[in-house]
C-alpha cells in the first residue's frame, strides 16, 4: 500500500482510479489503475480483464478475455 495524501485523504496511488500514479490523475471511465498506470483491461495483454492478468505468448486480450493460441 503506497499511501499519499490527496485532497486531505489517504489514497493508494497504485490502485486509486481518481489518483492513479499521482494526486489528481484520473483514469478514463473504461480504464483501471494498475501499479499507478491507467490501463484498458478490455484490450491490454498485461492486464486482461483485471490487473496483472497477463496473456500467454501468442494470445491476445479481447474485451477482457484471453484468447488461446
Amino acid at each position: 500500500f503506497v499511501a499519499n495524501c490527496c485532497y486531505k485523504k489517504c489514497v493508494d496511488v497504485k490502485k486509486n482510479q481518481l489518483n492513479c500514479g499521482k494526486c489528481g490523475s484520473k483514469c478514463k471511465y473504461y480504464e483501471i489503475c494498475c501499479q499507478g498506470v491507467c490501463v484498458n483491461p478490455s484490450f491490454n495483454h498485461k492486464h486482461c480483464g483485471r490487473c496483472y492478468n497477463k496473456c500467454k505468448n501468442g494470445s491476445s486480450c479481447f474485451y477482457g478475455l484471453r484468447s488461446y493460441a
